[in-house]
């Protein structure tokens, strides 16, 4: 055994009587996750009254417990000193407003340069957490704010949190076309048939629903707010789309419109923006120690607002 490797003692309350083993486990050690308790009590970490059991175990109450903590290193990234834009820490958590181009973790063709490899270097000990603390992703292209776990109990919180669909997400996406109300796209989500790197609506897909409302008309392009009810890949994009309202600059799901009558300045703006009018701007949650409520908000980045201005003077002018 690995002098570094905790041991945790404790006893089954009497109240737990008749649970799993590895449920009653969860309620004792709240810093980690169901799936990893369970994960340890297979490999032998942890014994009840001395003994190895499986998950599914019952109790009785009263037992005592030994748990053996054996974390390993959760991530290979390495830290890179990369600028982050913090709108909020603590002993717990990070909220970040990610800017436009970043990427969120690496991957193939990414091997470092991202927003993973720079938390690394804020924090070392997130090398202990799973994806270094992160628990939800924002697209390349997408700016705006996402809340990174410090700890395995705030991890474990959040991604019950987002489970549970308590997270507030807010977005705002400037899009083609002129919406003439909000509303609801319930429309399950799953990879495209054809081109892998893109998702598509599809019956066999999994839930997603997305909650908009308009914020401002223009003259061919419609700002809108959108909600998350779900979390799924290109989600925003992919049921703006589908409502025939695709996000500007959004080549994945849409392609460039050039409003009739436009402006030169807008004809220029729209060419030479490069990226999905998405910017996720509220972020609100409840803080996995305090159990207050966090709510940060982040201002659209410079090269959106200068869209949007452009696209409101055209708007006038015709």
């Amino acid at each position: 055994m690995n002098a570094a490797e905790p041991i945790l003692n404790s006893n089954i309350p009497l109240e737990s009587a008749g649970r799993r083993f590895d449920a009653a486990l969860a309620d004792l050690f709240p810093d980690y996750s169901r799936s990893r308790l369970s994960s340890w009590i297979k490999a032998g970490n942890v014994l009840l009254n001395g003994e190895k059991v499986i998950p599914r175990h019952i109790v009785h109450g009263g037992e005592s417990v030994e748990l053996t903590v054996r974390m390993q290193r959760e991530v290979s990234a390495s830290p890179e000193q990369i600028q982050l834009d913090i709108r909020y820490q603590d002993a717990d958590i990070i909220v970040v407003n990610k800017p436009p181009g970043l990427i969120v973790h690496p991957g193939a063709g990414n091997p470092d340069g991202t927003l993973q490899n720079a938390l690394l270097h804020h924090d070392a000990d997130l090398a202990g957490i799973p994806r270094a603390g992160l628990v939800h992703r924002l697209d390349k292209g997408t700016s705006g704010l996402m809340v990174v776990a410090r700890t395995l109990r705030a991890h474990t919180s959040l991604v019950e949190q987002l489970s549970a669909r308590t997270v507030h997400r807010q977005y705002e996406a400037l899009v083609y076309g002129t919406m003439v109300a909000g509303g609801k796209v319930d429309q399950p989500i799953g990879r495209h048939p054809v081109d892998r790197l893109r998702q598509a609506v599809r019956e066999d897909g999994r839930e997603a629903v997305t909650h908009y409302r308009l914020r401002e008309k223009f003259r061919a392009m419609t700002l809108v707010e959108c909600r998350l009810e779900t979390g799924r890949t290109h989600q925003i994009r992919v049921h703006l789309a589908h409502v025939r309202h695709p996000i500007v600059g959004d080549l994945s799901y849409g392609n460039l419109r050039l409003p009739k009558g436009a402006s030169p300045e807008l004809i220029e703006a729209l060419r030479s923006f490069r990226r999905q009018a998405l910017h996720a701007e509220k972020l609100e949650f409840t803080h996995p120690a305090s159990g207050e409520t966090i709510a940060i908000t982040a201002e659209r980045p410079a090269d959106m607002e200068a869209l949007i201005t452009t696209v409101r003077e055209d708007s006038r002018s015709g």
